[in-house]
């Protein structure tokens, strides 16, 4: 039933039913004996590979469905962007099926290398184990993976390094998806593409533009070449509307330069897999056939479309660039703090995804899930509007965030000044100021559960808690506070690391020149080194090397942590 509504695009709103196509679902199942008709088509469905489910519970009972189709886009995606890599050599070319694709994971050097290629530079490459692997070794590049995933803002709440060498199919599929979607959108941004103002509508700011996803930015590129194109065709979704391969053969005319050779010759046949077998010819004198099989277009695969056309828009944009400077650019760009607040929030599992702080935390339903995981129950939920009347939408949503201030009050955050209109009108540091209270009563809520002490932990003690550690294993670093200058060279986080676990450190790689980038390079190595020992890291190495107190507590917070539970990746998060 899902399949129906997801992928064939029968609903204006995705992963919304109208009330009118639950009443038409309700007669459907009535009309058919669901009881002995439902195992036989969950088992017969195209393209599923159903999997028994991996833990002793539940392979008993449980199956999971693995897209095949999935298997083979990034099996490809893979080859085609990683195959030159000389540490993937072991490992690449994954075949033609993407059968060995869950094989390939299991060492953990593939999914940091992925990772990188999505976010340069998440990975120190010098911290991830290259030779002479062990199952100890592998388990560690695994860790490092998991953590860097979760750090560029991939929900990782069910998977752990154990279910990734063991091979899990749906699990490496849904992993995979998160970090390869992440790299594609993190290109539609005005700072890598400025001729995006020219998709803003008719009396737009170019602050609307930050309030649009970025499926939403792609449906308005194709849409604008369409018209530059002539043709009456308009796009609306990445399913239904482009299994017959119209919109994409006008786009790859449009977007192509002159002399690339893209014809239009795919609408002269007329089945309509082989015309998208055309088109997608078209698109690989692009260099950009990948994602998709010409039965994916026809089915309209939703994932693997959006990601061909995000890798089309990030190639090719064809976009005129505005003439002389944005207006207003500098203050929309997203800031590094922003987006470390972004990534920490989306890894959290939070729903819908953030993509723009302000826009998207301005009815308050982010921040209440944040509060609820931070203190499950302290949500009143039936205070909160979960849906907004067409009429009150704009009281209801002030509402919610007066609520939402309310409850940052009870958990005794600093919010002298801040109302819920603040939150309601996206007032930037305001709203800023909330959500790394946020960030850290999250941080220390954790240590607080793992030390189970009783008592709140504070930052000054997890600022003894290091000297402890430092001066227990012989080191003669340590710091007065998170503030303390000699942290820039990151020289007392990759201490501590070697205190947690002595030998890990590889002191032949720390740059003792004290230039902005020595410092730089040993702040990279040791948030590697920390996520590979289990430490959740979401920091930047500039907030080591800058000293920014916050984030610098949030590291030593995270790593106090793994020595409360050696193994964190066992711990889910409550």
């Amino acid at each position: 039933m899902i399949e129906e509504y997801d992928d064939k695009s029968q609903t204006q709103h995705r992963g919304r039913l109208s009330f009118d196509e639950f009443e038409n679902l309700c007669w459907d199942l009535r009309s058919k004996d669901v009881a002995t008709s439902f195992k036989q088509v969950v088992s017969k469905k195209e393209n599923l590979e159903t999997l028994g489910g991996m833990s002793t519970a539940s392979s008993e009972g449980t199956t999971h469905s693995v897209r095949l189709e999935e298997q083979l886009a990034f099996s490809g995606w893979i080859n085609s962007n990683l195959g030159h890599d000389p540490d993937l050599k072991h490992l690449l070319p994954i075949d033609s099926e993407g059968r060995l694709l869950f094989d390939k994971v299991k060492d953990g050097i593939l999914l940091c290398k992925i990772i990188n290629h999505s976010c340069p530079d998440t990975i120190d490459e010098r911290a991830i184990n290259k030779k002479n692997l062990t199952v100890y070794t592998k388990h560690e590049n695994l860790t490092l993976a998991l953590n860097s995933a979760q750090a560029i803002g991939c929900n990782i709440i069910n998977i752990d390094a154990h279910d990734l060498s063991k091979g899990k199919p749906h699990l490496v599929l849904g992993l995979l998806w998160q970090i390869i979607r992440i790299g594609l959108f993190n290109q539609i941004t005005l700072e890598h593409c400025p001729g995006l103002t020219g998709l803003l509508a008719d009396g737009e700011k170019i602050e609307d533009l930050m309030k649009l996803s970025p499926e939403q930015i792609l449906l308005r590129w194709v849409n604008h070449h369409l018209e530059r194109s002539g043709t009456n065709r308009r796009c609306n979704n990445f399913q239904s509307d482009i299994s017959d391969s119209e919109i994409y053969t006008y786009l790859l005319k449009s977007i192509a330069p002159g002399d690339a050779g893209v014809s239009m010759e795919a609408l002269m046949e007329p089945n309509l897999t082989s015309r998208a077998e055309v088109m997608l010819q078209q698109a690989a004198k692009l260099g950009c056939r990948s994602f998709v099989t010409p039965s994916d277009v026809v089915n309209g695969v939703y994932k693997l479309n959006l990601a061909f056309v995000a890798n089309l828009f990030n190639n090719h944009p064809a976009l005129d660039k505005p003439e002389g400077d944005i207006e207003g650019l500098e203050t929309i760009e997203e800031t590094r703090e922003e987006k470390t607040y972004r990534n920490w929030m989306n890894s959290m599992g939070v729903a819908p995804y953030v993509n723009w702080l302000y826009s998207d935390l301005a009815d308050g339903l982010i921040i209440f899930q944040l509060y609820d995981i931070i203190k499950p129950g302290i949500v009143n939920w039936s205070r909160v509007h979960r849906k907004f009347s067409k009429l009150r939408k704009f009281m209801e949503k002030l509402e919610n965030c007066n609520y939402a201030v309310e409850l940052g009050k009870q958990l005794r955050f600093s919010l002298v000044g801040i109302a819920g209109q603040d939150l309601n009108d996206g007032n930037a540091t305001l709203t800023l100021a909330l959500i790394w209270q946020l960030m850290r009563a999250y941080t220390l809520s954790i240590l607080t559960q793992l030390a189970d002490s009783g008592n709140p932990m504070v930052e000054k003690e997890i600022v003894k808690w290091v000297n402890n550690k430092l001066n227990n294993a012989g080191k003669t670093s340590s710091i007065k506070s998170f503030q303390d200058s000699s942290i820039a060279n990151a020289r007392v986080v990759l201490d501590l690391i070697d205190s947690l676990k002595p030998g890990t450190v590889n002191y032949d790689l720390i740059k003792e020149g004290g230039t902005q980038e020595d410092n730089h390079a040993n702040a990279k190595y040791a948030i590697s080194m920390a996520r590979k020992l289990g430490a959740r890291v979401y920091a930047l190495p500039e907030d080591i090397t800058e000293v920014k107190p916050k984030m610098v507590m949030t590291v030593f917070a995270c790593l106090m942590a793994t020595d409360y539970i050696p193994n964190m990746d066992s711990v889910k998060p409550q």
